[in-house]
């Protein structure tokens, strides 16, 4: 079939999807004294861009989010509220393979460009269209990724998910929100601390978790079968929501799905000093008596220029990330993964995950490390700077420089592109995670490990797309496998549901332990699943665990 008719074929459908959609009434939905008015799908209704929060402007900035007034009036809720403010992307500039991968990959996911504004807090509800105030349906609630410094909802379209479900005979609520990110969000200082305004991104979620609870009945969902669900950074925000306030949920939720995401260990607010104070500088706060309050006066723009000029997730730092966040001492008491050791956590079921080339798309920043002394110049002076000639003698000997054990993993001598590449993305794969905007293997196996026999769980490791170039199983290559009707579609419809991922259209996936680390493995071919164990690598997750332990970012 040609590109040509392909594309006239979906033309079609899409002008016959439209005159459809335009024969369809308009839904309403009543919240407080407001009515809302939605869109109509073949069988779903869709309410977007309704506000959870009061604006986050003006003396609200750097403020915890406060919950919005009872509604009102009339109002239309037809599209997607815009972004919090965004950190501007910025991309390595490289030359042959390696820019053409960012060219065809990166930029498909990172050069999208929303429309945003500090009057962001919006939430968004997806609904069978038979569903009632009186249904009582499982709620899942995505928090997106993007490093804490981008993302919005507007990039995931749940339609799919929750006409699958229905499909299923086990329809289920989508619900996505926004919350703050960069400065905006995870601003972090002792100034912070003493104002009790840290992380303010995750405070977003934790409020838009509680609107969930008070109007969700309306649109058909029970308030007490909501799963939270996120990728990268909102599979983070997932386990760090888990470990909140000591692991209260507060009854807002009942279970969590992590893909790419786990406790991370990160240490004191103090640690997001020398960004604060750079900010502080360049918005000509450095006189105010107070600087916090003399932030929240600077104009929008002067202050998004400031966050745009501090590191970004693909310059040559990379995932040692300006903002996220951080133990402020409230909401998160302590370094998260010193919390799970402390067995505060919420006992709920929980699904998490990983793809197996992690590493590779923030590797590309670092081409120039072509030595072994250059790669360990890297991870001393920006992963752990404290760590001792020993304990960098022994990452040399881990990670080693040998193509064969190099992410892409089980790829060869190929995509060798530098000869530290492989084992950079190696080292990534494994690490890195644990310091930004997705949490990667070793994380997960301690989050795992730590909580078995405490809690249902299960795990999973995407091994598909290995044939792209350089990047193999890269990062967010798994949301292919739950937005666009995958297996993993079904096993979030039935964790949301039966808070089990098994069911009768997916293959068996048995439990994870540490007894049995089972793994439900996901592969290219004729083979698609199978179950492999989490034993991959044991010595060098261990080291890496005990390490940043000891020495949080």
């Amino acid at each position: 079939m040609s590109s040509l008719f392909k594309a006239g074929i979906v033309a079609l459908l899409f002008e016959a999807c439209t005159v459809l959609g335009a024969t369809l009434a308009a839904p309403t939905i009543t919240l407080d004294a407001g009515t809302f008015t939605g869109t109509a799908g073949t069988n779903t209704q869709s309410f977007l861009g309704i506000p959870f929060a009061q604006p986050p402007v003006g003396d609200l900035r750097f403020r915890l989010p406060v919950a919005n007034s009872p509604y009102t009036g009339t109002h239309s809720a037809t599209t997607m509220g815009p972004g919090c403010p965004q950190q501007a992307v910025k991309l390595p500039i490289l030359t042959g393979l390696p820019q053409e991968v960012i060219d065809s990959v990166i930029n498909s996911i990172f050069g999208i460009v929303f429309a945003s504004s500090e009057d962001c807090l919006t939430i968004n509800v997806i609904k069978p269209s038979t569903a009632t105030a009186t249904s009582k349906l499982p709620v899942v609630a995505w928090i997106f990724g993007g490093g804490f410094e981008l993302g919005s909802p507007q990039m995931y379209d749940g339609t799919t998910i929750v006409q699958r479900s229905i499909a299923m005979g086990e329809p289920v609520i989508y619900v996505s929100m926004n919350y703050r990110v960069s400065a905006f969000g995870f601003l972090a200082s002792k100034e912070v601390r003493a104002a009790g305004v840290g992380n303010l991104g995750l405070q977003d979620q934790r409020q838009a978790f509680r609107w969930i609870q008070k109007y969700i009945t309306a649109f058909g969902g029970d308030p007490t079968k909501v799963t939270i669900w996120g990728e990268s950074a909102g599979a983070i925000s997932v386990s760090l929501q888990m470990l909140a306030n000591g692991g209260n949920t507060e009854g807002l939720f009942r279970a969590g799905f992590m893909q790419s995401g786990s406790p991370i260990p990160v240490g004191p607010v103090e640690n997001g000093q020398k960004y604060y104070d750079q900010i502080v500088a360049q918005t000509g706060c450095s006189g105010a008596s107070d600087t916090l309050e003399c932030l929240r006066t600077v104009p929008f723009a002067t202050l998004k220029a400031a966050q745009d000029d501090t590191p970004f997730i693909f310059d040559y730092q990379s995932l040692v990330l300006a903002w996220l966040p951080r133990a402020d001492g409230t909401f998160l008491s302590d370094n998260p993964q010193r919390l799970v050791q402390q067995g505060k956590v919420a006992k709920i079921p929980f699904v998490t995950g990983d793809c197996d080339d992690e590493g590779t798309l923030f590797s590309l920043s670092t081409l120039n490390i072509t030595t072994d002394a250059q790669f360990l110049e890297y991870i001393r002076d920006l992963w752990v700077p404290e760590a001792t000639t020993a304990e960098g003698v022994s990452l040399n000997t881990l990670y080693p420089s040998d193509q064969f054990d190099g992410s892409p993993f089980d790829t060869g001598l190929l995509n060798a592109v530098t000869p530290q590449f492989k084992r950079i993305a190696a080292f990534q794969a494994s690490c890195i995670q644990q310091f930004g905007d997705a949490v990667f293997q070793a994380p997960r196996r301690f989050f795992q490990q730590s909580l078995s026999g405490k809690q249902n769980q299960w795990g999973f490791l995407s091994k598909r797309e290995k044939a792209i170039p350089l990047l193999g199983s890269f990062h967010a290559t798994d949301i292919l496998n739950v937005y666009f009707d995958g297996e993993l579609t079904d096993y979030l419809i039935n964790f949301a549901t039966n808070l089990n991922p098994n069911g009768k259209t997916v293959p068996n996936w048995p439990a994870y332990t540490t007894a049995n680390p089972n793994l439900m493995t996901f592969l290219d071919g004729i083979f698609p699943t199978t179950i492999t164990q989490d034993t991959y690598r044991a010595a060098g997750m261990q080291f890496l665990t005990n390490l940043t332990l000891q020495f949080p970012v």
